[in-house]
């Protein structure tokens, strides 16, 4: 989708802009700092700072000119958030000490969880088999991740055959089905459950008002 194009239109059970907005800016307030989001000055330091903005279709101070639009929609969409090396050099050099690249942590969150990722997303779909992974054992598995991936793409599957041929028989792929699991994974599991249900509690509550 070129850069300023309309993004499609959500389906009923997506959140409508203004809860889109809300629930983006009540994840992003309950991090350390998170409110600082509101000092932006729309400098444009954090695009300019990043390596990949060239290739985002949203740069990072777009986003937040996106949500004050109530236009957050439009970037989930995008390819944005996924191009994200994580390198930390926008929040490093913000003047108003903004965790922008937090905020691309919460894009992707949002983007899987309520439906707006490009189902053809690469990054996307392995970072929906990296959750699942960690929601079953609580750690990666990265010779289930890649087979799962491919499985989709056999072309990709065949030019890459070789290359982890060599890292299988390397010793730096696991071999498949030997993953272990944590210790206290059910644990986690109650903790990420109960997270879960506070949130669709709040937006349950909010949404009634």
């Amino acid at each position: 989708m070129p850069r300023g194009e309309l993004a499609k239109t959500p389906p009923a059970d997506r959140l409508s802009p203004d809860e889109l907005k809300r629930v983006f800016l009540d994840d992003v307030y309950a991090l350390p700092g998170g409110e600082r989001i509101d000092l932006c000055i729309q400098c444009g330091t954090c695009s300019a700072s990043c390596p990949t903005a060239s290739y985002m279709e949203y740069s990072p101070r777009e986003i937040i000119a996106a949500l004050r639009a109530g236009l957050l929609g439009r970037v989930l969409h995008s390819n944005t958030q996924w191009m994200c090396t994580s390198c930390y050099t926008c929040t490093v050099r913000c003047p108003q000490e903004i965790k922008i690249t937090d905020l691309m942590y919460e894009l992707k969150r949002l983007g899987i969880k309520y439906g707006y990722t490009d189902k053809h997303s690469r990054a996307a779909e392995m970072a929906r088999i990296f959750v699942d992974l960690t929601n079953r054992r609580g750690r990666n598995q990265e010779t289930e991740l890649m087979m799962r991936y491919y499985m989709t793409r056999p072309a990709a599957a065949m030019a890459n055959a070789a290359r982890g041929l060599k890292m299988l028989l390397q010793g730096r792929l696991p071999l498949p089905g030997t993953g272990k699991t944590i210790k206290g994974l059910d644990e986690m599991r109650k903790i990420r459950e109960t997270l879960e249900r506070i949130e669709a509690e709040k937006l349950a509550k909010e949404g009634s008002k």
